[in-house]
């Protein structure tokens, strides 16, 4: 019969499995796939559930904020198990459940992280910063923001093995003084961008060896920093000419006189200057603000 011919010359249809999986799908399709899709396909199939943990273990990026509201506990460790290339780890809304129990395992299989972010991690304690340093020496990333763990001996742990270190958030680390802050600048001279934010520990003995050991600053945060004074930020503007912005709200000992210096240098500030101030808050006052001449 003629439909029987038809069927005879037609090629039959091949199962995406079919596919080499290390040469073609995972590399080339998984890739674009968002990880709660991929952590879905595992309930397919036992050939799609070995796919999705192959994909897993070859992994360079986990970002839990792709699963979902949150992860769970037991979610986390089986999706990271086998995995032992990562580069990137963001650990986002675990603040309920991650431990060092849950996190010490991953640090220590995967020695070539290079970002790592723990912000609001409130359950993890000194030992999760002490095993990062141990193990990822090619660090450059890192953000410990509202990780009220932090301590100076762990820092100094930090400090000591990844000098590679581009870029730190410490942000409301109140444990910090300026000593731990000193030891961390003059061992990690390559940073980049740095976050002291909300941390009344932190004064102008920090900020001026920042300024003095790491000539490659672009980025700096101390909001909130009430001991910081003028006389460090002009440090700053002398020792930091590649600095492109600079976070002074809520530094109440920190003046015009000094910032002004910074401004004439196109640094991004985050205070406007007095003039402008007044003339916002006439606007709000008066609905309009007055013509002023200002070559006077």
């Amino acid at each position: 019969a003629p439909w029987r011919l038809r069927m005879s010359l037609t090629p039959p249809r091949g199962c995406l499995l079919d596919l080499p999986w290390e040469d073609i799908l995972v590399p080339h399709i998984l890739c674009h796939l968002p990880l709660q899709q991929l952590v879905s396909l595992q309930r397919v199939s036992k050939s799609f559930q070995a796919l999705i943990q192959l994909y897993l273990a070859n992994m360079r990026c986990f970002d839990s904020s792709q699963i979902g509201p949150a992860i769970p506990r037991a979610a986390f460790v089986n999706l990271l198990k086998d995995n032992e290339v990562l580069q990137q780890l963001v650990l986002q809304n675990c603040s309920d459940w991650l431990t060092d129990r849950e996190l010490l395992p991953v640090i220590g299989q995967n020695h070539h992280l290079h970002r790592i972010q723990l912000k609001g991690c409130a359950q993890l304690s000194r030992h999760a910063l002490v095993a990062i340093s141990l193990s990822c020496p090619n660090l450059r990333q890192l953000s410990l923001a509202h990780c009220e763990w932090v301590d100076s001996l762990s820092l100094r742990s930090l400090a000591d093995h990844c000098k590679a270190l581009e870029a730190v958030d410490l942000t409301a680390c109140r444990q910090l003084k300026d000593g731990a802050i000193c030891y961390l600048v003059q061992k990690c001279s390559r940073l980049k961008s740095l976050s002291l934010a909300v941390n009344a520990n932190v004064g102008d003995v920090a900020v001026e060896e920042i300024a003095k050991c790491c000539p490659e600053l672009e980025h700096l945060d101390l909001t909130g920093c009430l001991r910081v004074k003028n006389d460090s930020i002009r440090v700053l503007a002398e020792y930091c000419p590649k600095l492109r912005s600079l976070k002074v709200k809520h530094c109440h000992n920190v003046a015009e006189s000094s910032l002004s210096i910074l401004r004439s240098r196109g640094v991004e500030l985050d205070v406007e200057p007095p003039l402008q101030r007044a003339l916002v808050l006439l606007q709000d006052v008066v609905g309009f603000a007055p013509f002023i001449n200002l070559q006077i």
